[in-house]
């Protein structure tokens, strides 16, 4: 350690009296510029025995949709704002393309958070992907728990099992705002959540249908069941068509399969009936969302 001449030791920096108001001020500035908590004042991530290294409590899982997600390229960043996408901040490095004013006036226009900042930055807040200069950070979803979709006498539920295209997530969530279904639980590992994707092909019906995760997705289903609904799953197998589900008056849950498997065999034996779409011309099967939306309107014929 260095002496000053007649002064003692040079203190550390940490020793200084401005050093905590310094850092302190930094921490906040970063936090506004990312939109991440930041560990409170003089502590490190992980002094504190709840909190381990990287800022989270302990336990906390990285799940879908907790975590908020950018949407990079000048294409995707105005097509996501034009879909309604729910923004909490729009980065902006450089540019005066059209996209980019386009994008700043919607963002603008639905008051959300307009940050400049330099390619640099940028390219540290999106791990490198191409940006284009700029960048749209997406709100974290809210899941509804599985439970709160049981609303009315005769609630109507879809379940979807080990959908991965968030597309089509978005198709099915848009059909059953359409056909009046009370809610969409998907599984919470192994399958699309919520993302930019699902908003855009949902035409924005994400802000009026709930979407709840199950941890395990044939357990919720025996749930559903004790709670008196009625569970069919849409197979190529079934021996009912959907036309034919009278008891979709009531209380009932359609579990549509995933885009290339179908029905996992757990979800399939916890049905109650496994129901078809009948298809007299030449495809063998149909889009995961196409079929759920056809399955749909024949279910709300019904309990019309």
């Amino acid at each position: 350690m260095a002496k000053r001449k007649g002064k003692g030791p040079t203190p550390k920096a940490e020793d200084r009296h401005w050093h905590g108001k310094r850092q302190k001020a930094r921490a906040i500035k970063s936090a506004k510029r990312t939109g991440t908590p930041t560990v409170g004042p003089g502590a490190r991530a992980g002094s504190d025995p709840r909190q381990p290294a990287g800022g989270r409590p302990a336990g906390a899982r990285r799940a879908n949709g907790e975590v908020p997600e950018l949407v990079t390229g000048r294409n995707p960043v105005v097509e996501a704002l034009r879909a309604g996408v729910p923004g909490s901040a729009l980065y902006v490095a450089s540019g005066t393309d059209e996209r980019v004013r386009e994008s700043i006036q919607l963002a603008a226009d639905r008051r959300i958070p307009l940050l400049e900042t330099g390619r640099n930055e940028l390219d540290r807040l999106t791990d490198g992907a191409v940006h284009q200069g700029i960048a749209l950070q997406v709100r974290p979803y809210r899941y509804a728990h599985p439970d709160d979709l049981l609303t009315g006498p005769a609630p109507l539920v879809v379940a979807v099992d080990g959908i991965t295209d968030p597309r089509n997530l978005g198709a099915i969530v848009r059909s059953a705002a359409a056909f009046g279904a009370t809610g969409v639980v998907v599984p919470e590992r192994r399958a699309a959540g919520v993302n930019a994707g699902a908003w855009k092909s949902s035409a924005g019906t994400l802000a009026t249908v709930k979407v709840a995760q199950a941890t395990n997705l044939a357990r919720q289903l025996k749930a559903y069941q004790k709670a008196g609904c009625f569970v069919a799953g849409l197979d190529a197998r079934g021996g009912v068509t959907v036309a034919g589900l009278e008891v979709a008056s009531g209380p009932f849950v359609l579990v549509v399969g995933s885009e290339g498997k179908g029905l996992g065999r757990l979800v399939a034996d916890t049905c109650d009936m496994l129901v078809t779409i009948p298809m007299p011309g030449t495809a063998e099967s149909l889009n995961a969302g196409v079929a759920a939306g056809i399955a749909l309107y024949e279910i709300s014929r019904l309990r019309a």
